[in-house]
């Protein structure tokens, strides 16, 4: 493993900014300084440049086993860290459902051997494997996912005394997906007698709908709150969800944390009519309002980390009509320069994107010596222009499926250099092929 030396870096990190040296040796940070002379493998010179720690994504999907037609961990894995994300935490909805331990083995052999990013997957929980969830092995599994409204996958927990056994006996995290499902069908079943076939885009705020997100996450609060669970509430989405968190327990004690995804933060119902099915998402993206409410509990505390649920899905599947696209999107390989957008228009620091994206989520899942830019951690890291306009294209988008929300945007920022494990996994606007990622462990 080679030697890097990072000079001049603006290193965004715990708060502050400030410009240092890096080097690294043996996947890890060994020294930071003002200056540094230590000659190195590789040095990279980062005037003008800022530094911050990689993002760590607690919530994708990206399809393998079973669904590698859309995406597979390579392929997405390619996409993350040409956007900066040096670590990522992937859902069980894939084909088949992770639900046993061996399932779950079978991902992690697959990353081993092709992912270029730091990984973690989480275990699935269904009606009627709560003996394959308690074996899950909290050292090195980033929770237990449940789905309390159905999705992408088949996989709603639905049987209250699964949830209830769930919630009181899960050895470690459990991360939900919530919309209340009887209010979801409900509502379809009332825009389907309107308008038959022929509901659109713009309806499914309203069919996938704020009470029915605000009925599903309440319930899941109050059952973690009756089972003293570790629970973290998955894409935020409304304005009124956000009271249901507190943001004065330091992080690090808090057993209810929440995350916001960038498409929450980024797209209003406005965008459905210029966007269609390509900003269809479960939950919904939901009013301006809604948006600013969540991008304000961000600010505050009240949400913990910011993720994307990259969940790719073909052109074709995309292109149907409302009620035949799956929703979902890829964001993984955008999400950093979305927020660096968010900061060139005063909605955001530099200093709390690295909280929310790096900091924070290695604290909300106790990641080992990640997560921050210190002495001793391994080196995660990307190197960011913030003067450098970057704009969206077909031909430069890596996700398998081939296209972005953000197509056709040009963002203010480029990532120039991103560090995965002490590698330089992607330079100059290239993906370098150096080997896997590593498995995330837990301090648990």
């Amino acid at each position: 493993m080679s030697t890097i030396l990072i000079k001049n870096a603006q290193v965004v990190n715990e708060g502050t900014t400030q410009a240092l040296d890096i080097y690294i040796k043996d996947g890890r940070i060994e020294k930071i300084a003002s200056t540094i002379d230590t000659t190195a493998d590789r040095e990279i010179d980062a005037e003008g440049l800022h530094l911050l720690p990689g993002l760590i994504d607690d919530q994708v999907h990206f399809r393998e086993p079973g669904l590698t037609y859309k995406a597979d961990i390579y392929t997405e894995s390619r996409a993350a860290v040409a956007g900066g994300t040096t670590s990522f935490m992937e859902m069980p909805n894939t084909v088949p459902n992770t639900l046993t331990q061996k399932l779950l083995q079978d991902k992690y052999d697959i990353a081993q051997d092709t992912s270029l990013a730091n990984y973690s997957f989480f275990m699935g929980a269904a009606n009627d494997n709560l003996d394959e969830v308690l074996k899950t092995n909290p050292r090195d599994v980033c929770g237990i996912k449940v789905f309390m409204g159905s999705s992408t996958g088949n996989m709603l927990v639905d049987n209250e005394t699964a949830l209830e056994n769930i919630f009181r006996n899960a050895p470690t995290l459990i991360a939900t997906h919530c919309e209340d499902e009887a209010t979801i069908k409900a509502n379809l079943a009332r825009y389907q007698e309107q308008y038959g076939e022929h509901i659109t885009i713009d309806m499914h705020p309203l069919i996938r709908s704020a009470e029915a997100c605000y009925l599903s996450s309440s319930k899941a609060v109050a059952l973690a709150k009756k089972n003293n669970s570790r629970l973290h509430i998955l894409h935020i989405s409304t304005g009124r969800e956000t009271a249901l968190f507190d943001n004065t327990t330091p992080l690090d004690q808090k057993r209810i944390t929440a995350e916001a995804c960038i498409h929450h933060l980024w797209f209003s119902d406005a965008d459905y009519k210029r966007k269609g099915n390509f900003i269809k998402w479960n939950p919904a993206v939901k009013t301006a309002q809604d948006r600013s409410q969540i991008l304000q509990a961000v600010l505050d505390g009240h949400i913990d980390v910011i993720a994307t649920d990259h969940a790719p899905h073909t052109l074709e599947e995309k292109e149907r009509p409302y009620l035949q696209a799956p929703s979902g999107g890829p964001l993984v390989q955008h999400a950093l320069q979305a927020l660096l957008d968010m900061v060139q228009a005063g909605k955001l620091t530099l200093e709390q994107v690295v909280q929310k994206t790096a900091h924070h989520t290695a604290i909300c899942f106790q990641i080992e010596q990640r997560g921050f830019v210190r002495e001793g951690y391994w080196a995660d890291l990307v190197l960011v222009d913030l003067n450098k306009p970057y704009p969206v294209t077909r031909e430069n988008i890596l996700s398998k499926c081939g296209w972005s929300p953000f197509e056709g945007h040009t963002f203010s920022s480029t990532i120039v250099h991103t560090i995965v494990s002490g590698n330089l996994a992607y330079s100059g606007g290239k993906v370098i092929e150096v080997g896997s990622g590593h498995r995330l462990l837990f301090n648990r």
